[in-house]
């Protein structure tokens, strides 16, 4: 019998498979370079995975994520509400801090500072609200009455107190009203002017110099802002605020360099400045404000400790304020000694609650706590400039260019002062120092912020496409102008005579395109002519 053709000795023995499984177990085997070792074969190391940079991808998405935010419609509102609450609740915490011990020991109740100060609070909290709501109009109306009472009370201010020293009397009072230095009592309530000389300034000096436009570039039409300014820091020379004169000067230099003045102007205010230091210190020499004829003349002291600091072991009175604010800065450290236990409070260091709280800071909070609190006023003054910035009304921008730097450069003064890299001047910190009047007038100063924030051209898009509810805009603020949509313009326009008349024809010649420049002698531009 013959063999059978399929089948041969070598495979008698296995299983047929068809020809498609033996295919498929052909491709599903594995190549010979990833089939798994040889049992008696050495192991393989295992190769490394590849690195991917997560540390730049993480740093590249948080710059992405921070801008988003940034790009919102209402971030300035919600950044100035930010810094200026958290301000707010750092300052009467260190309020708190700082006098409890002073208050205990004079009636046993360790926070009566701290409650008068939260009750101003409140009071600046209702002021913010009500600033908010304000339309820019309502706000270049109130500049002048403003203006002409803050005179008028420095006027009455600097009266009583000449009239005290010629007299010889201890206080200077008549009537129910009485002068201490800086303050004025009026019955039961107790006004700074100087506070509201800033408010008042910044309201006045942004409706002039946005009604005056491109004819600030003549000195003439420069001198009729200046002037007045000048003449409200010559008032403040006589009862002795070198502090208050040099922060209004800041004031009206950011005034005028958002309006777009020429470097030479500010060169200018420096002098003017310089010359109006030296004149307080002299007039204050001859016993002017609160001082008398032959006393210590305390400000020509600072700036001597300032220029030329004696040694700690031969410091007096004088110097004495400043080598205890530099202890307490030393005595904190990186991370403080904690909230509440600093040692310098207790009747060491003079002003701890007003002046110095941030050496106060500094010693219960350390450097990290001193790093917040300048962290908060750096993100205020990118809000306040990033409002300026963003607003299409020139009296917006100028108003909020000019409160920035008004509460900027009162920090950097004081902040200077305390840690000895500017003379000590005696103003308070914005937000945190004691002082009813002051934090008012801060917090006024950030609603005027706040509202001109919502009235940003995308801020008042967005609240106008998707409006809160009634309650809110009753309660809380109502709708801003849609850009465009006025019923009147923002800033009015100059009158007749501002500008005279060749300068004014030469301005609209430069600002017109080559070929449509007007002819005023023939009706129609140049091109028409033609024509």
């Amino acid at each position: 019998m013959g063999e059978d053709p399929g089948t041969d000795d070598r495979t008698a023995g296995r299983p047929r498979r068809s020809p498609g499984a033996a295919r498929t177990a052909e491709a599903s085997a594995p190549p010979d370079d990833v089939r798994g070792p040889d049992p008696g074969a050495a192991p393989r190391e295992a190769e490394p995975a590849p690195s991917v940079p997560l540390r730049g991808l993480d740093a590249a998405n948080g710059l992405a994520a921070l801008r988003g935010l940034l790009d919102r419609p209402l971030a300035s509102y919600y950044l100035l509400l930010s810094c200026a609450g958290l301000l707010l609740l750092i300052g009467l915490t260190m309020v708190f801090s700082a006098t409890s011990v002073k208050d205990y020991a004079e009636d046993g109740n360790a926070s009566a500072s701290v409650t008068k100060q939260a009750i101003f609070a409140v009071i600046g909290i209702v002021v913010f609200w009500a600033c908010q709501r304000l339309p820019a109009s309502t706000y270049r109306s109130l500049g002048r009455p403003l203006l002409f009472t803050s005179i008028g009370l420095l006027l009455l201010l600097n009266l009583l107190l000449a009239y005290a020293r010629l007299t010889d009397q201890d206080s200077a009072r008549i009537g129910p009203i009485e002068a201490r230095l800086l303050w004025l009592f009026i019955g039961g309530v107790q006004v700074q002017p100087s506070e509201l000389a800033k408010i008042a300034l910044v309201l006045w000096g942004a409706h002039l110099i946005a009604r005056k436009g491109a004819a600030l570039g003549w000195w003439r039409e420069l001198a009729t802002p200046l002037f007045p300014v000048m003449g409200l820091l010559f008032v403040l020379v006589g009862y002795n605020d070198v502090g208050t004169m040099l922060c209004l000067l800041a004031l009206v230099v950011g005034l005028l360099w958002a309006a777009g003045v020429r470097m030479r102007v500010f060169g200018a205010l420096t002098v003017v400045g310089l010359l109006g230091v030296g004149l307080l210190i002299a007039v204050a020499s001859l016993g002017a404000g609160s001082g008398e004829r032959g006393a210590d003349n305390y400000r020509l002291a600072r700036l001597t400790l300032f220029l030329n600091p004696p040694a700690p072991d031969k410091c007096g009175d004088p110097c004495y304020q400043f080598y205890q604010g530099r202890l307490a800065i030393e005595h904190g450290g990186w991370f403080g000694v904690g909230l509440g236990k600093g040692s310098l409070k207790w009747d060491w260091l003079p002003e701890a609650h007003n002046d110095f709280i941030f050496a106060i800071i500094a010693e219960e909070l350390g450097v990290i706590g001193c790093a917040v609190v300048l962290s908060l006023f750096a993100v205020l003054a990118y809000t306040g400039l990033r409002i300026a910035r963003r607003v299409d009304d020139p009296f917006r921008r100028l108003a909020a260019a000019a409160v920035t730097t008004w509460l900027v450069s009162q920090a950097v003064i004081n902040v200077g002062g305390v840690v000895g890299l500017l003379p000590i001047t005696g103003l308070p910190l914005p937000f945190i120092s004691d002082g009813g009047s002051a934090l008012v007038v801060t917090l006024a100063g950030i609603g005027m912020l706040a509202s001109f924030a919502r009235a940003e051209p995308d801020a008042a898009r967005a609240l106008h496409a998707r409006p809160p509810a009634r309650w809110v805009r009753l309660l809380w603020a109502p709708l801003p102008p849609l850009p465009g949509r006025r019923r009147r313009p923002a800033t009015p326009p100059a009158g007749r005579g501002s500008v005279p008349r060749s300068r004014e024809r030469r301005h609209d010649d430069q600002a017109a395109p080559r070929g449509v420049r007007q002819d005023r002698s023939r009706g129609g531009t140049a091109s028409e002519r033609r024509r």
